[in-house]
């Protein structure tokens, strides 16, 4: 869900501007999945970018101290979110941990990396929504450390279904700064993509799982 709309069209063209998203419907990406996709989110590129990176922190941290107030901790999704995440919890001088998709296999074979205490309050920071099967992973770890997540905030959603069922079965709250729908209509009124391109586009996010190019 998105808080504010002139927010989510600014973080739409930033992420346009710097190349972070690419479009290419001519020549799909393939994700890790299997799926085939006409546009690939690269939301780490932010971190290259200091005036970027600073406006994506401030209004992430806005958004946390909107929706949750001032939780205890900040934790961020690993790999991805970890970079974001510490420049969030520096703004709002919190602590902040980090979520390995799983326990290490050697040394402490710590999921958690940092300082955690059980029934502290706890934000988690995502870059990118796909499915939301890795974000998800990440507070199942952190609730079992026994701490209260309060809801996730990430930079961007491509907004499938599948998505948001399955936040609404693990009853975690995501706010996001923009989303896929942003993202389209800044590229297409920056005239980014033509219009064949837009309506593949279109069409690839109502069934990405079956779309062919």
């Amino acid at each position: 869900m998105v808080l504010d709309k002139h927010s989510a069209t600014k973080t739409a063209e930033l992420l346009l501007q710097i190349n972070a998203i690419k479009l290419r419907p001519e020549n799909p990406f393939t994700w890790a999945s299997g799926w085939k996709s006409p546009i690939y989110c690269d939301n780490r590129v932010i971190l290259s970018y200091p005036l970027i990176r600073n406006y994506v922190r401030d209004e992430m941290a806005k958004q946390v101290e909107s929706l949750y107030g001032k939780p205890d901790v900040i934790a961020g999704v690993a790999t991805g979110a970890i970079g974001i995440g510490v420049l969030v919890a520096e703004a709002l001088n919190l602590p902040f941990v980090y979520v390995r998709p799983t326990p290490k296999s050697h040394g402490r074979q710590n999921q958690i990396e940092g300082h955690l205490e059980a029934n502290q309050r706890v934000v988690v920071i995502e870059d990118l929504i796909s499915t939301g099967n890795s974000s998800l992973n990440a507070v199942r770890a952190l609730k079992e450390a026994n701490v209260d997540v309060k809801g996730m905030v990430a930079i961007f959603t491509y907004g499938f279904d599948q998505a948001t069922e399955n936040f609404k079965k693990d009853k975690v709250q995501l706010h996001t700064l923009s989303d896929y729908d942003n993202l389209i209509n800044s590229a297409s009124e920056a005239n980014y993509i033509k219009e064949e391109q837009l309506l593949t586009l279109l069409q690839w996010r109502t069934d990405p799982a079956q779309w062919k190019p």
